[in-house]
């Protein structure tokens, strides 16, 4: 049976969740992926600790937990792009990402080679 646009974004969105636990010690609270032409975006809510919102009432501060928590990610990026190469199919042409510091959420784009979406379109 072919899997379905709702089947790939749930297994990334799980798998996602279990590389944050991995590699960075701790997962999001939840994990939203959506496959849009060729990109997968990922939203994860609640990454930031209620210390790291403390530390992100000072500009200064909120540099400081950006600019550490985009270093993270990007040092595991190899293995992100993998999870999307292994449940996709397809491989990652670059990674972008951004944190709000006011909701806690983070957004990963991956933007592929590929229209991924066209493969559901049949």
């Amino acid at each position: 049976m072919k899997k379905t646009k709702g089947t790939y974004e749930s297994e990334i969105s799980k798998a996602i969740t279990q590389w944050e636990k991995d590699f960075l010690g701790r997962g999001s609270l939840s994990v939203k992926t959506d496959i849009l032409r060729d990109m997968i975006i990922v939203s994860l809510q609640g990454v930031l600790t209620q210390a790291e919102y403390k530390v992100c009432g000072t500009n200064e501060g909120l540099l400081t937990i950006k600019r550490t928590r985009s270093k993270l990610v990007e040092s595991g990026i190899e293995e992100l792009d993998e999870i999307v190469l292994s449940i996709s199919g397809e491989e990652v042409k670059s990674f972008h990402t951004d944190l709000s510091s006011i909701t806690g959420e983070r957004i990963m784009i991956f933007k592929l080679y590929n229209d991924l979406e066209k493969k559901f379109a049949d």
